[in-house]
């Protein structure tokens, strides 16, 4: 299968140019990761102006509706197929690995002694699906699991905070911008003032990495013996985290798998010669893999699952 790589550079404009010139090229089939995640109109656009050319579109990765608008789309056009990840999925998963571990760990974990685990939130993009639910969900979930077992909700660290989670501004989910929150966050909470911050939750491991390069240059989760380790959580499973997590520097993270991701949209992309319907296509790889699952109700999306990694 002979293909053209296209990188939009995070701007839509751009990509739709490129998606204008792929389609007057006379391409097969469109592979889409669209930048403006969760606006219907822009996945809208993308579809009919495929459809007139009668291109079929594989959506991935990125949530292509509106919340509350899910299925819209999909349902709509016959030849448009999403292979990705239930956006929920990773904020539960990521809620019980916290809750789990802070059950086990907790006398150890809040530093001040105070009863209660102060904690500090990444979101890596303001309007992403996946980052609105796993910045609700690893919370709600891990102070379900704490009030279970007799402990108080988890105590965001600034509570002058509206929003309590920190936003990255260029959207980007970036390295760069957990560490410079990070590293102004510790100026002002610290074990000196007696407000330390003990748990950090990342929406992705990008960002878990920047929080960890703020924490060891303050002196914590160095990975030495003795040292005091500050529980850090992001998604994604790269082999960065996985290092960090084998070094004792970052305590969990859970996977998204890029291998099943992809090879989801091979499969799909060798059948769209087949002239079988997108919805046949993707029943028959969920019922192959038990990796993959056809969304409720909605036939022409398929989700990849996501795994707990903590070792």
């Amino acid at each position: 299968i002979a293909y053209n790589e296209f990188d939009a550079e995070s701007s839509q404009s751009v990509q739709n140019a490129q998606i204008e010139s792929a389609i007057s090229s006379h391409v097969n089939l469109l592979i889409v990761n669209v930048v403006n995640s969760g606006s219907s109109d822009t996945s809208d656009a993308i579809c009919l102006r495929a459809e007139r050319a009668g291109i079929p579109v594989v959506f991935f990765n990125r949530p292509v509706e509106a919340d509350g608008d899910e299925g819209v789309i999909l349902d709509y056009y016959d030849t448009v197929a999403f292979v990705g990840t239930d956006p929920a999925e990773a904020g539960h998963l990521q809620g019980e690995m916290i809750g789990d571990y802070l059950l086990n760990h907790y006398e150890e974990t809040d530093l001040n002694k105070d009863g209660q685990i102060s904690y500090a939130m990444f979101k890596g993009e303001a309007k992403n699906a996946e980052a609105i639910y796993r910045t609700k969900y690893a919370v709600e979930d891990a102070d379900k699991l704490l009030n279970a077992g007799g402990y108080p909700d988890l105590y965001y660290f600034n509570q002058n905070s509206v929003d309590k989670f920190q936003l990255d501004l260029t959207g980007k989910w970036s390295l760069t911008s957990a560490q410079d929150y990070m590293m102004t966050n510790l100026s002002q909470y610290n074990e000196d003032n007696g407000n330390m911050i003990e748990l950090v939750i990342c929406n992705n491991d990008n960002m878990a990495e920047g929080v960890i390069s703020a924490l060891e240059a303050a002196g914590y989760n160095t990975g030495a013996d003795g040292a005091t380790v500050i529980p850090v959580f992001g998604v994604d499973a790269t082999d960065a985290a996985k290092e960090l997590i084998s070094q004792g520097k970052m305590t969990g993270t859970v996977k998204q798998d890029a291998e099943g991701m992809a090879a989801a949209i091979a499969a799909v992309v060798e059948e769209t010669g087949s002239g079988r319907a997108m919805e046949d296509i993707l029943a028959s790889l969920a019922s192959s893999e038990e990796m993959y699952s056809v969304a409720d109700g909605i036939n022409n999306k398929l989700f990849v699952a996501y795994a707990p990694y903590t070792a």
